[in-house]
C-alpha cells in the first residue's frame, strides 16, 4: 500500500467520522429544537389561557359594574317617582274641600285632647277659620286657644300649657307614617 492509499483511507475515515458527527449534531439540534418548540407551545398555550381568563374576569367586572349602574339609576328613578307621588298626595289632600279639613281638625283635636287637655292649637293659614270654628262650637275643646298660623300642609300642632308637651298631628306626619309602613308594598305594586 502506498502513501496515497493510506492518505485516502485516512481521508475516508475523516469524512466518515465528520458525517457521523454531523448526523449526531443534527439529531441533537433537532431534539433541542423539538423540545424548545414544545416548551414554546406550552408557554403560548398557558399565556393564551391566562389571557382568556383575565379577559373573562375583566368582562365580568365590567358587566357587574354596568348592572350596578343600571340598578342604581333604576332605584333613583323609582325614588323620584315615589317622591312625586308623595308630594302629589299632599297636594291632593290640601285641595280637599274646607269641610274635610274642618272634620279632620275636629278629630285630630279630640285625639290630642287625650294627651293635652289644655293648650295652644296651630294650623296652616288656610285652616285658621275651620280651627277657630271647631274650638268655638265644641265645648270639650274650651281649654284650647288658637295660635299663630304655621307652615304645614294641613292638620294641627298642639302645644300644652307651659310648652312642655307638643304633639304633631300634621298631614305630613301622618302621611310619612303611612308612607314608611306601606312603601315596600307600594314599590312592589308599582315596580314589580
Amino acid at each position: 500500500m502506498g502513501l496515497e492509499a493510506v492518505v485516502e483511507e485516512i481521508r475516508e475515515k475523516g469524512r466518515s467520522e465528520a458525517e457521523k458527527i454531523r448526523l449526531e449534531s443534527k439529531q441533537d439540534v433537532d431534539a433541542i429544537l423539538a423540545a424548545a418548540n414544545k416548551k414554546a407551545g406550552e408557554i403560548k398555550l398557558a399565556a393564551e389561557e391566562e389571557s382568556a381568563k383575565q379577559a373573562a374576569h375583566i368582562l365580568s367586572q365590567e358587566v357587574s359594574a354596568a348592572n350596578l349602574l343600571v340598578k342604581r339609576e333604576l332605584l333613583n328613578t323609582q325614588k323620584a317617582l315615589l317622591d312625586q307621588a308623595y308630594e302629589a298626595v299632599l297636594k291632593d289632600i290640601a285641595a280637599l274641600p274646607e269641610s274635610f279639613h274642618r272634620e279632620a281638625i275636629k278629630k285630630l283635636l279630640a285625639e290630642a285632647k287625650k294627651e293635652i287637655p289644655k293648650g295652644k292649637v296651630s294650623c296652616n293659614a288656610r285652616d285658621v277659620a275651620a280651627a277657630k270654628a271647631v274650638i268655638a262650637e265644641n265645648p270639650e275643646f274650651s281649654g284650647f286657644k288658637l295660635g299663630e298660623p304655621v307652615n304645614i300642609d294641613g292638620g294641627i300642632l298642639v302645644e300644652g300649657e307651659g310648652a312642655e308637651l307638643q304633639i304633631d298631628y300634621s298631614y305630613r306626619t301622618f302621611l310619612s307614617g303611612v308612607w314608611e309602613s306601606g312603601l315596600k308594598d307600594a314599590s312592589d305594586i308599582l315596580f314589580g
